[in-house]
């Protein structure tokens, strides 16, 4: 034989897959991140959280249960919060029935930017997708979805 590239010890692919997918999420986040930032002043993960906001109940969820969904810590999510409320995009309400649960919750002016935001996430996940088959995507989605829990 007389190839020099030596055995993969990822014989299953596994690794392959996953290496891969996280090049994808970065170049994914760059894409989002540049669309966002030029037109709305938005980061990607800006825009997810104001997503996940809007597709709560009430629009508002409680700083735990929002880093659940993000997948941040407690801390990040404080720390993801702040520039957006400074800016009135997301607003703190207490609880009236216990004083320690606090909820971020999406104003108005969040409402009307991420509506305009998600047009230019819409565009630009086509353009990533291009001409990507329903069936692939649906196939690598229930991938992902396994993985995300």
């Amino acid at each position: 034989m007389n190839d020099h590239t030596p055995p993969s010890p990822d014989s299953d692919g596994a690794l392959d897959f996953f290496l891969r997918l996280a090049r994808a999420q970065a170049l994914i986040v760059r894409r989002f991140d540049s669309a966002l930032g030029n037109v709305h002043g938005l980061s990607f993960s800006d825009y997810q959280l104001l997503y996940q906001l809007q597709r709560a109940p009430g629009a508002r969820l409680r700083r735990i249960d929002l880093a659940e969904r993000l997948a941040l810590t407690a801390s990040g999510v404080t720390r993801s919060l702040m520039p957006l409320e400074k800016i009135g995009l997301v607003a703190r309400q207490a609880d009236v029935r216990d004083a320690r649960v606090g909820y971020a919750v999406l104003t108005a002016a969040g409402q009307e930017l991420l509506e305009h935001a998600s047009a230019t996430a819409h565009a630009v996940g086509r353009e990533l997708l291009q001409d990507a088959p329903a069936e692939q995507l649906a196939a690598l989605s229930a991938i992902l979805g396994r993985l995300a829990g």
